[in-house]
């Protein structure tokens, strides 16, 4: 009920003049505030954090073998190989090490190993066959894997 119709009703008659217009005029504005109010909750409600909203594109990285290394210092080797790192990135969402194989996740520029080995392993990618690891605090690591090739 209409804030105007209340007020008519407690006073026990109608407002003087004409009393259809500033009804009218009462009940369209607290319709379009109760309008307003559940317009903004949806909205706060899809601007939620949630799985959903965090989500990017779906894709696949580029297959080949990829070495992981550390970037090494002036006095010896530009990049330190890590074992055990590196990994092959097979047909659909798939990829293998020398310890099995798994599948990965690509969101975005994000790629999250999802089963296997590397499971639960965060990668940012950078460029075109380059990832960069995501460290536990979500800052990137100093870990980088690049496409040496293709498939062996």
């Amino acid at each position: 009920m209409c804030a105007a119709r209340l007020s008519e009703e407690r006073a026990g008659g109608q407002a003087s003049g004409n009393h259809h217009e500033p009804l009218l005029y009462v009940c369209k504005t607290d319709h379009m505030r109760k309008f307003a109010t559940l317009a903004a909750a949806i909205l706060l409600a899809g601007a939620s954090t949630g799985p959903l909203a965090a989500q990017g594109r779906l894709g696949l990285v580029e297959q080949g073998e990829y070495i992981c290394a550390l970037p090494g210092d002036a006095t010896g080797a530009a990049w330190i190989v890590q074992e055990g790192k590196g990994f092959a990135i097979i047909e659909g969402s798939s990829y293998r090490t020398e310890r099995g194989s798994g599948t990965y996740l690509a969101e975005g520029r994000q790629v999250t190993f999802t089963r296997g080995p590397l499971k639960g392993m965060k990668l940012m990618r950078l460029g075109s066959g380059l990832l960069q690891e995501i460290g536990r605090d979500g800052k990137l690591g100093r870990l980088r894997c690049h496409r040496a090739g293709p498939l062996r």
